[in-house]
C-alpha cells in the first residue's frame, strides 16, 4: 500500500488517522506541525500528505505551498475544523486548494469519507 504523512497539531487526530490508515494497510508517518512535516517528507517521502490548516510554527497553507513546490506529484489532502465550509469560495479549505491541495475535507468527517478521498488521491498519484 501507500506511505501517508499526517501533519496535524492534535495528537488525538494524528492517532485516529494513523489507526484508520494502518487498518487499511497503509504505512503512516506523522508530524505535529508544518516544519516537522516538511522535515519528515524530505527524510522519508510519502505518497500522500494529510495536512491540517491551523497549526503552530508553520500553518497548513504555507506547508501545502512548500510541499507542492518541492514535491509536485505528491497527493495532498487538506483538513480543517475551522471555517471549513466547502461551499464558500473563500473558506480556508477552498483557499488550501488554491495553495496546492488536491482535495479538502472538513472536520469532523466520517471514516468512509476519508478513506474514499485517500483511495481517489492515491489512484491519481
Amino acid at each position: 500500500m501507500a506511505q501517508i504523512l499526517i501533519i496535524d497539531d492534535s495528537k488525538a487526530m494524528r492517532d485516529l488517522l494513523r489507526e484508520m490508515l494502518q487498518d487499511a494497510g497503509h504505512q503512516v508517518l506523522s508530524a505535529e506541525n508544518g516544519l516537522e512535516g516538511l522535515r519528515q517528507q524530505r527524510k522519508e517521502p510519502a505518497d500522500l500528505a494529510i495536512v491540517d490548516i491551523f497549526m503552530p510554527e508553520k500553518d497548513g497553507m504555507s506547508t501545502i505551498r512548500d510541499l507542492r513546490r518541492e514535491y509536485p506529484r505528491l497527493a495532498i489532502l487538506a483538513i480543517s475544523g475551522g471555517d471549513a465550509d466547502l461551499t464558500a469560495p473563500d473558506s480556508f479549505l477552498n483557499l488550501a486548494k488554491r495553495f496546492g491541495a488536491d482535495e479538502a475535507l472538513p472536520k469532523p468527517f466520517l471514516a468512509g469519507q476519508l478513506m474514499e478521498l485517500v483511495a481517489r488521491l492515491l489512484q491519481k498519484s
